[in-house]
């Protein structure tokens, strides 16, 4: 799921993008601003599952009009993120690579 995909991938690459801006943290841009963004974002997600209706018809609702909207800010977070983690970090496709895979 994409809360399973930002906690186990996208976060822990972040985490390890901001070590390397330790010692010269106004290099890191807005690199910290982006990723704590990441993990307000999917939390977020998170706990609007944890309030997911039971009943079919007002499950479909809640999904359509509630938890789609917060996976598309955690979506738009990540997007940020992926243009400003070191290449090697990123742990899934990036939309290039998935573009012009076919070209190579």
């Amino acid at each position: 799921t994409l809360l399973d995909m930002v906690e186990t991938g996208i976060l822990p690459a972040c985490a390890k993008d901001m070590a390397k801006y330790v010692s010269m943290p106004a290099l890191a841009g807005e690199r910290n601003d982006v990723y704590i963004g990441i993990k307000t974002e999917n939390d977020k997600l998170k706990a609007l599952f944890e309030k997911k209706p039971h009943d079919l018809r007002a499950e479909a609702m809640y999904l359509c009009d509630t938890i789609k909207p917060q996976m598309l800010a955690v979506r738009a977070m990540v997007d940020k993120a992926e243009g400003l983690l070191e290449a090697g970090l990123y742990p899934y496709p990036t939309y290039e690579e998935i573009i012009w895979s076919h070209h190579s």
